[in-house]
């Protein structure tokens, strides 16, 4: 079947693989990275997103040296590529003023979108997966299929049509943030451990592959949906999706782009890394743990290492900026590494490990006066 999708993509338009332009990317013993039971080059993974649907993109994203790559997820639903054919996308500064969209825009930048699926159909985004993933392995990179559920008993079709064409991983993502705005039964957002559990099984049933379930960030329960899937047989757990929000425009007085957004941006990697600690703390070490929304280069990936994931996801800013982040991020954390004596594997969860609960901070000395205006002293 393998075969069978590399001719179709090859009838669709598809080229033999250009040579990248830019560094080489570092390919060192340091930065290998283990999640679950597959073990990936270096833990900079190219996360699911536009600049991902087409083969141009994912080919970039591969040349450019990431660990892995996570293409543009699909479901069944029509009415999810009709959700990306009315996509609008902002990038916000400091004071919520748009700016450019690309690489001038200045890295303290939140983004802000409608989203949808790939726009292909199932065959044509099979077969183009099929031969990217031979340009994959090519470059020691491991290809990711990615499926927004909408309904399971499809999601399990696609899902053994993926592992039957030969793919070598599966992201289930029952996680994104915009079921409560899109149209009903398009996309998921899974809030309950109970119904994670019963979803991740269903798929661990169906698919032999190794599964990675990627979850909400809009809970207080994170790292129980996290235990659910890796109880129901998940290898790996992405942690965690954008948050839904609102930007009113002053000018119009109406919501920017026009409704709810899904927003992500720098802002978010303290959050990410929390419930990375935390959940961390709650299932073990062992608990392979992808972190996701925050890192914009290689020493926020290594902030995310640290607080326990062992991968790190980079999506707006490769679309902002394009594939060199990757490069770049992957030399930054190895010279990081390098610098410190670690590897990337010695490096997870170290200041997880540390973390003290509040009571366990020593007391000082009326310290909250340092940071009350002097005047509003007695």
């Amino acid at each position: 079947m393998g075969e069978k999708h590399v001719a179709q993509f090859a009838a669709i338009g598809g080229r033999a693989p250009q040579p990248a332009g830019g560094a080489t990317p570092p390919v060192t013993s340091r930065l290998q990275a283990s999640l679950g039971r597959t073990r990936i080059k270096n833990p900079v993974i190219a996360a699911a997103a536009e600049h991902l649907i087409e083969a141009e993109g994912i080919r970039a994203a591969i040349e450019a040296g990431a660990g892995a790559v996570v293409v543009k997820s699909t479901n069944e639903t029509m009415a999810g590529k009709d959700q990306l054919g009315r996509a609008e996308y902002v990038a916000l500064d400091a004071g919520w003023n748009p700016v450019p969209w690309d690489a001038s825009a200045p890295p303290e930048v939140t983004l802000a979108s409608r989203s949808g699926m790939s726009p292909m159909g199932f065959d044509e985004w099979l077969a183009q997966n099929v031969a990217m993933d031979r340009l994959a392995r090519d470059h020691d990179c491991l290809l990711v299929a990615s499926l927004v559920m909408a309904d399971l008993s499809a999601s399990l079709d696609l899902a053994r049509q993926i592992e039957s064409a030969g793919l070598r991983a599966l992201e289930f993502n029952i996680g994104t943030p915009y079921a409560s705005q899109a149209a009903k039964g398009v996309v998921t957002t899974e809030l309950q451990p109970s119904r994670v559990g019963e979803l991740v099984a269903a798929m661990r049933g169906a698919v032999s592959l190794p599964l990675w379930v990627k979850l909400t960030g809009q809970s207080e329960r994170v790292p129980e949906l996290a235990e659910a899937a890796f109880e129901a047989g998940a290898d790996a757990v992405v942690m965690a999706g954008r948050l839904l929000g609102m930007v009113p425009d002053l000018d119009s007085m109406t919501p920017m782009l026009g409704t709810s957004l899904g927003i992500g941006g720098y802002w978010n990697l303290p959050l990410t890394c929390h419930w990375l600690a935390l959940t961390r703390a709650r299932l073990g070490p062992e608990a392979a743990l992808i972190g996701i929304n925050g890192a914009r280069d290689g020493r926020d990936v290594a902030r995310m290492m640290l607080a326990g994931a062992s991968a790190v996801g980079i999506a707006s800013p490769v679309m902002l900026r394009g594939s060199g982040v990757l490069r770049d991020a992957a030399a930054s954390l190895d010279a990081y590494l390098a610098a410190k004596g670690l590897t990337a594997e010695t490096l997870v969860g170290r200041a997880a490990d540390t973390r003290k609960t509040f009571a366990q901070m020593p007391p000082l000395d009326e310290n909250w006066r340092r940071y009350v205006p002097a005047e509003q002293q007695g």
